[in-house]
This record gives structure tokens, sequence and C-alpha cells, in this order.
């Protein structure tokens, strides 16, 4: 479990690989997925896997979140500079951290040399339902309401966005560490809606970016349609591959899956 920033950066090669979490989640929430990823991507290289928060989530939660995708991937963009990680750059985005990759790839074709988009859900080519399944709306207004518990709603997290076959054990550690998460950085109800506005109000263009892509996606998705990750790759004409029972959160449900996947595709 990791406990500080260290978390954000371990080996891997050349060009830095940028992996961007989704809506109100953090560096933290990627858990025994970055070692995992960077042994798949470079098992004798060192360069470095950057997790970095987007502003509002994290060790960024004090800031104000941004209310549009282009807003916070410049804000991610100019953190990565600052901190001496140049360009080019892979980019991997869960869900929101997905649509911020799109942008980048878009705004600024010379800095990246590939995206992997996991489980995202882009206008005009999904529907707004699809986009946010009706089932997941009860949650996401009871999360938003004062006096909930952290840990019932962390519990209601990892049911709605995991495939949950974790043993007793494995869940309570899962639960704890987003609880711990949640109360040392807590993302306010304002920006928890910025960034929703900004995921809803997104608009994708027509045609894909120049970079290389690859759209993952999962059958077992509760949270966004596993329709939308297919309508993506059909319209774009990209590189597609679909994890037959895992849930939205596929970093958290089968981490080495996906880490082999795409170092598969990248190499």
């Amino acid at each position: 479990m990791h406990s500080d920033d260290s978390r954000d950066v371990v080996p891997a090669a050349s060009p830095h690989w940028v992996l961007l979490r989704g809506l109100v989640r953090e560096a933290g929430h990627w858990d025994d997925f970055l070692p995992v990823f960077a042994q798949a991507v470079a098992p004798r290289a060192m360069h470095t896997v950057v997790a970095p928060d987007l502003p509002g989530n994290g060790t960024r939660h004090a800031e104000r979140s941004p209310a549009t995708v282009p807003a916070l991937m410049e804000s991610v963009r100019e953190r990565l500079r600052q901190g001496g990680v140049p360009p080019p750059y892979r980019l991997l985005g869960l869900s929101l951290g997905a649509m911020l990759c799109v942008d980048w790839a878009r705004k600024h074709p010379h800095e990246v040399a590939g995206a992997v988009l996991v489980n995202t859900s882009l206008r005009p080519f999904s529907a707004f339902h699809e986009r946010l399944q009706p089932r997941a709306w009860p949650l996401l207004a009871r999360a938003m309401r004062p006096g909930q518990r952290d840990e019932d709603i962390e519990r209601a997290v990892l049911a709605l966005t995991s495939r949950d076959d974790f043993d007793g054990a494995a869940r309570e550690r899962i639960v704890a560490h987003w609880v711990e998460l949640r109360r040392r950085h807590p993302v306010s109800r304002a920006n928890a809606l910025r960034q929703l506005l900004a995921a809803a109000r997104y608009r994708a263009p027509q045609t894909p970016p120049p970079a290389p892509l690859l759209v993952v996606g999962t059958r077992g998705d509760r949270l966004v349609s596993p329709r939308c990750s297919v309508a993506l790759a059909r319209n774009w004409g990209t590189d597609f591959v679909q994890h037959p029972d895992a849930g939205h959160d596929l970093p958290l449900d089968d981490p080495r899956w996906l880490a082999e996947v795409v170092q598969a595709w990248a190499a």
C-alpha cells in the first residue's frame, strides 16, 4: 500500500507513461496496478510511469477543479512540465481520465506517442443513459449528500465499479484503503460536481486524434455501458480489446491482464 507521493513514480520505459484516473479518484486508487504495469511495460528499463492527480483530487484536493475537460487536461500537462517530466508521453486514462487523453492527443499531437482509453464514453458516439447508466444515479446522489459514512460510500462505489469477486479480507483492505484516501484527501462536493459536469458536456471530435489509440472495454461495467467503448472504437476505427467480465475499474479487477494487453499493443 502506498502512503505518500512516491507512489506516483515507478520504473518504466521512454517515452514517459502518464496514467490518469477518473471522477473524484486519485493516484492512490491505482493501488497495485502501478508496479504491475511498470514491470509489464519495461521490466529492465529505468524511466517513469507518472500518475498525476487531477486538480481537485488527491494531493490537489484543495484546488478548484475546472469544469471542462480541456482545462483539466492543461492543468495536468502544466504540472508535469513543472515537475520535470517532459514529453513525449504515452497516455493511459480511465473514464474521465481517458477524455483528458483524447483532448491532449488532439490539442498537442507532438507530445503524445499513443493513448490507451479504458472504459470511457464520449459524445457524440453514446447516449447519456449509456455514458452514465441509470443504476449509478442514486449512488451518485447519495454520495454527494452530507452525513454519509465514508465506509458506506466506498463500499457502494466498489460494488458499482468492480466485479467485486474479492475474498472478505481483500475487500476489507480495499475499502479501508479507499476510506483512508478519502479522509486524507477529501474531495469537495463542488469539485465532484464540476468534474461530473466536465465529463457530461465534453464532446469528442468526429475523427480520431492522430496518435495511435487503443480502446479497452469491459463487459461487466455497471457504471458506463460496455456499448460506449464498442461505439468509440467502431467510429474511430481504432484497435479494440474487451475484458470478458471485469467491472468499470479494470485496473483493480484485473491489473495484470490490462498491463499485458497494453504492453503487447505498445510493443
